[in-house]
């Protein structure tokens, strides 16, 4: 009995391929001398791809007219065009609820990083000033008594509102519509800025989002205002931020992801007052392997049933 055939078009964690290991035939794209040879003579057999990072429009599915599952690696998946996807009857798939966790810890490090300027604090022991004899300045402000407003209440956005509580640090957020939570809801993200002093991102990449954080939400936010991104880096107009920063605009901004990656804004480098991390926020072995095992999950049970676990909002009408 033939296999059915999945394409994995670049490098993945190792354990998608060891779980898919006798329930498909993978071919590996990138391995292959000549790639577009192999889609052109493969193109009737591919039932599905598994993707961690490559660009998947409409004109790449056009190539494959017999995909109708992409499984993609991570929550976010503005690397796929999932409504293109979606007119030509492919679900798009992600790994929601492994990595909450994950990134909501890593959230709360950059803040508290943030906030404390434990950074700076750590290169003022490195470069010898404490030994010197000159203690750390105090920092001007504290976390405790603040109030946190979330771009996006997701999964990832109450992990994070759960954990600052114990802080004393109270919680909004805006989304495009309330939610049934405790929290306040504001219908603009520009009204949300003017009535918290923390900005966390936690909403998703895409043309959509891309600048909704830019010069006017920024001031909105205030000379004590802190930006804490740990979604997507197109959704903050990263020039604004820099000149934010830069002028006193905002007191500082906690960054795991970037408008360019892996590119960083030059000035952003030079900045005593941005914390910078390189997208590590659900960069566990632990949590990367959940997250490859939910992409197998869906594709054998796609394979096996026809029907996959996980479908993004885009797809769901296509799984009934």
């Amino acid at each position: 009995m033939e296999l059915p055939v999945v394409l994995m078009p670049g490098p993945m964690n190792a354990a998608v391929a060891a779980g898919l290991d006798g329930h498909c035939e993978l071919i590996r794209l990138w391995e292959e001398p000549d790639p577009d040879g192999v889609l052109a003579r493969r193109r009737d057999e591919i039932v599905a791809i598994a993707a961690g990072g490559t660009r998947i429009d409409g004109a790449y599915l056009d190539q494959l007219p017999a995909v109708r599952l992409v499984a993609s690696f991570g929550v976010g998946y503005d690397r796929i065009d999932a409504t293109a996807a979606a007119e030509r009857g492919v679900v798009v798939t992600n790994t929601p609820g492994v990595l909450d966790d994950e990134v909501a810890d890593t959230a709360l490090g950059l803040l508290l990083m943030t906030v404390r300027e434990l950074s700076r604090a750590e290169r003022y022991l490195r470069d010898g000033k404490w030994a010197g004899g000159t203690p750390y300045p105090l920092t001007p402000t504290t976390l405790h008594g603040r109030r946190m407003g979330i771009l996006g209440l997701g999964r990832i956005g109450q992990a994070i509102a759960d954990r600052v509580k114990p802080f004393g640090v109270s919680v909004a957020y805006h989304n495009r519509s309330p939610k049934e939570v405790e929290y306040e809801y504001y219908p603009s993200l520009l009204e949300l800025a003017t009535d918290v002093d923390i900005l966390m991102i936690v909403i998703p990449g895409g043309d959509s989002t891309r600048h909704l954080v830019d010069a006017e939400v920024l001031k909105a936010l205030g000379p004590d205002g802190i930006v804490i991104n740990v979604a997507r880096g197109t959704v903050v107009d990263e020039q604004a931020l820099v000149d934010a920063l830069r002028t006193n605009t905002i007191l500082s901004a906690g960054l795991d992801v970037f408008e360019h990656e892996p590119k960083v804004h030059p000035d952003l480098l030079t900045l005593p007052n941005a914390v910078l991390l390189p997208h590590v926020g659900s960069a566990t072995q632990p949590t990367r392997t959940a997250m490859a095992n939910l992409v197998v999950d869906n594709l054998r049970s796609y394979l096996t049933k026809g029907t996959p676990l996980t479908p993004v909002p885009e797809s769901r009408s296509l799984v009934g």
